[in-house]
């Protein structure tokens, strides 16, 4: 049995070789998205994952039929839960469904010293299904500061009031560009933009699929779990689009919809 001491330093040690990443995002029934897919993500890439469920949603490849959310006290009991026990060496934030659940989650990470957190602002499911009213939207504002990385989609991007906005931030937006041009472009382009304009570009060749379902937790997901093994946020961001482009072309083909992507072989 380990002292006390002597489980902190072996707990700081393994953190090192097995990033404990907390994901705070809803549940996919169909499990391509949310936090099966975070889960999947991060144990994939070799990262303990670690949840707080927002809300149960009904879906499948099809799309989303009903949704139930938490409490925000639930919530935060899942998170302080994990967090007081194991520690925590990054965040990915997804699905948060309230504006009560946002000001919430808020009001946790003003407490964290440290610990990288990507914010997936998700609106909109991939099959069209609404994820956030305008209060739950206008609530992700005191969440952005807080945040080290924020990766909004282009119709996201919008929502959130256009590009302009970033310059009001001391904080990094990675705007992909996969649903550009209604998905017909030849190539996708994801750009790291901050208050000083962009910093860096990513372009790689669209891969044609529908069994799309989970880009951007996978993402997300991706990046905190190559942040907590202790990259840099430009090759977090470069490995994690890899990934994303190997889970696409490893998906299973399941469903009659947007179906999962699957999981690739490292």
């Amino acid at each position: 049995m380990l002292l006390p001491r002597a489980r902190h330093e072996h707990d700081a040690a393994m953190s090192k070789t097995c990033p404990r990443v907390l994901s705070i995002a809803g549940s996919d029934s169909g499990g391509g998205a949310g936090i099966q897919a975070d889960i999947r993500t991060i144990s994939n890439l070799g990262g303990h994952a670690m949840t707080a469920i927002t809300g149960i949603t009904v879906q499948n490849s099809v799309g989303v039929t009903a949704a139930e959310l938490m409490t925000p006290e639930l919530v935060l009991a899942q998170v302080k839960a994990v967090v007081d026990d194991f520690g925590v060496d990054a965040i990915k934030i997804g699905m948060l469904g309230s504006p009560e659940i946002a000001l919430a989650v808020a009001g946790f990470l003003k407490s964290l010293r440290d610990v990288p957190v990507i914010f997936d602002p998700v609106m909109v499911a991939t099959s069209g299904a609404a994820l956030a009213d305008e209060r739950t939207v206008a609530a992700f504002q005191g969440l952005i500061p807080l945040s080290s990385l924020v990766t909004p989609n282009l119709d996201e991007m919008e929502r959130l009031g256009g590009e302009s906005v970033i310059a009001d931030y001391s904080v990094p937006f990675l705007v992909k560009g996969g649903h550009g041009d209604d998905g017909q472009s030849a190539s996708v382009i994801d750009r790291l933009v901050d208050m000083h304009g962009e910093q860096e570009r990513w372009e790689g060749s669209r891969i044609v699929t529908r069994h799309s379902h989970g880009t951007g937790c996978t993402l997300s997901a991706a990046i905190a779990t190559y942040l907590g093994h202790g990259e840099s946020l430009s090759d977090a961001i470069g490995k994690a689009r890899e990934y994303v482009r190997a889970s696409l072309k490893a998906a299973p083909g399941y469903g009659a919809g947007h179906g999962p992507m699957g999981v690739p072989r490292l």
